[in-house]
């Protein structure tokens, strides 16, 4: 690619091009003791490596008034396809959070763990202690393939396990082939002159346009909200429970940008029915095309969903077809019933049980009155089995024979948890992003405000007689959409501090956005918006009618049938 086209497009694209295959000057910065930063285009370039640098905003005012720089620390992200991990890994990632970041860990809306508050000089030595436990950061963040997600529970059913497997190796297939990340933290060996011999066979020295997402869902689970992704399967099953192969959908995506009505939430659209021998091939095409054919001008116009708006799935199909050699035949019947987690003990076809303990906002830490991450520490060191994260921010502790329930159970009740906790629907249908201190994209509070939230939510649900019905909620502190929130049947996004604006009307399902419904509103405006909503909905509302289809039912709001009419 010739210099003027370089310059005809976004930074990020030249940036990527002359990175050599994205080591960047990372080194150099890692080394200069003189700040806790690195450079500004390395922090771009650090992202694939999967770490993102922040400040704490609590302290950012305080410290320009010391004339300080900011309080730098880094987001450390873990690659996990299908969210499964060792109790031994457990133990490694927790003795990384202990001594490297802020003492917690978090349980992403990808199936993963972040860790935060690691600082410069400690980056090295945190990604070589996540190493040692047999799993890394590689492609976590940044313009390229990311964790690719799997319905939670490989032991449920032959098919969810088969669908583990899937989401292992697709990641691995799309995976970057850059060496600078064994070089930069690992030490691997430095080629010869300094200059990369590395070659990119799907990404090339721009890598993807923008960040890239897949998802593997088994009906009639959603659990991973696959249509919010650019590229989702969906296991279909034969007679006999054996895996068919799957429907493929292209063109989800999460982020809009605030009074910019040509961005916007989209949810993916059906592309096909591909065998199981073509999965790899059509993960390798999808990309490949949108590598192609996206936007690398505008980058809020760069991810997939507005490739296939600007040019239809008919076309983009066609391309993948031509592409890969195949036809894609027609989608295949399948039923989503819900994409929520189903919590305390379920018993798996391996003949062992599998417990999923509700985590409020994926915060694993330790308090006066609940020490959860002492508790999880203690399983890990008896457990045989697993644990496996949830996109709903939950952990399974998976694979407990019956003779052992009992001891898990003690664990938990010993450090202050509730193993069977009578929580209501709505807190366990509840889910936030990070937001605050950490994310520098935080326009208000969402983690550490939703839970208060969701008391005075209770509270009116209870009064309606509704304390055991699912509404899903969500709650981001920017429109970026980490925790979803356009799939929120309530959502909350954050505006300015203290003021979100709400949306009401999402499917329980993930199958349908939801809309505008009040904006830049706070707490008491809030609660005095959604009293009378959900008294109304109490009264009113048909057998087994969720809230989402009910308020479009009833008027309330539109439905939002894609993405390009979520502004109208």
């Amino acid at each position: 690619m010739s210099e003027q086209d370089l310059d005809k497009l976004d930074p990020a694209e030249r940036l990527k091009y002359d990175s050599n295959y994205l080591r960047g000057t990372i080194e150099q910065g890692l080394a200069d003791r003189a700040t806790g930063a690195i450079p500004e285009d390395d922090t771009k370039l650090l992202k694939f490596h999967g770490s993102y640098q922040q400040d704490d905003r609590d302290l950012r005012a305080e410290r320009q008034k010391q004339k300080l720089e900011p309080a730098y620390s880094f987001m450390i992200r873990v690659r996990m396809p299908g969210g499964v991990c060792t109790p031994d890994q457990w133990l490694a990632l927790d003795d990384v959070a202990t001594r490297h970041a802020n003492g917690t860990l978090r349980l992403t809306t990808r199936q993963t763990f972040q860790y935060h508050g690691v600082l410069k000089h400690d980056l090295k030595e945190t990604m070589r202690g996540i190493n040692a436990s047999l799993l890394d950061t590689i492609a976590a963040c940044g313009d390229v393939n990311r964790n690719v997600l799997a319905s939670s529970n490989p032991y449920q059913s032959a098919l969810h396990g088969h669908v583990y497997e899937w989401s292992k190796r697709i990641s691995e297939h799309l995976l970057p082939r850059t060496r600078a990340y064994h070089e930069i933290w690992l030490d691997g060996e430095k080629y010869a002159g300094g200059e990369s011999v590395d070659e990119e066979p799907l990404y090339g020295r721009r890598y993807m346009p923008r960040k890239f997402k897949i998802a593997v869902a088994v009906p009639p689970t959603n659990d991973v909200d696959v249509f919010a992704h650019d590229l989702g399967f969906i296991a279909i099953e034969n007679d006999d429970g054996t895996l068919a192969g799957f429907n493929v959908t292209v063109g989800g995506g999460m982020g809009m940008t605030h009074g910019e009505p040509a961005t916007y939430p989209r949810l993916a659209s059906p592309m096909g029915f591909c065998t199981p021998d073509q999965v790899l091939d059509v993960a390798w095409q999808v990309a490949a095309v949108q590598r192609d054919w996206g936007d690398r001008v505008n980058r809020k116009h760069a991810r997939l969903k507005y490739t296939i708006d600007d040019n239809g799935v008919d076309a983009f199909r066609a391309e993948v077809e031509k592409r890969a050699g195949i036809t894609l035949e027609e989608a295949r019947p399948y039923v989503f019933e819900s994409n929520a987690d189903r919590y305390g003990w379920v018993d798996g076809i391996d003949g062992r049980g599998h417990f999923t303990l509700f985590v409020e906002n994926g915060r694993i830490r330790d308090t006066d009155d609940r020490q959860l991450m002492t508790a999880l520490r203690e399983i890990a060191k008896v457990h045989d089995g697993e644990f496996r994260l949830t996109c709903n921010q939950n952990v399974i502790i998976a694979g407990v024979a019956d003779g052992d329930r009992e001891k898990i159970e003690d664990i938990l009740r010993e450090h202050g948890i509730d193993p069977h906790a009578d929580l209501s629907a709505v807190r366990r249908s509840s889910m936030a992003c990070v937001a605050f201190p950490t994310c520098g994209l935080a326009m208000a509070e969402s983690e550490r405000y939703l839970p208060a939230l969701i008391d005075k939510l209770e509270a009116i649900m209870a009064a309606n007689g509704l304390r055991d019905d699912a509404i899903v909620v969500r709650m981001t502190g920017c429109p970026n959409g980490c925790a979803r929130p356009y799939l929120g049947e309530i959502g909350f996004v954050g505006k300015a501090i203290g003021k979100y604006n709400l949306y009401l009307g999402a499917g329980f399902r993930g199958e349908r956005l939801n809309k505008l419904y009040r904006e830049n509103i706070g707490e008491a405006q809030i609660l005095a918006e959604l009293e009378p909503l959900i008294a109304d909905y109490a009264a009113a509302r048909e057998d087994g009618e969720p809230f989402g289809d009910f308020v479009i039912r009833a008027g309330y709001i539109a439905a939002t049938r894609e993405g390009r009419d979520f502004h109208d």
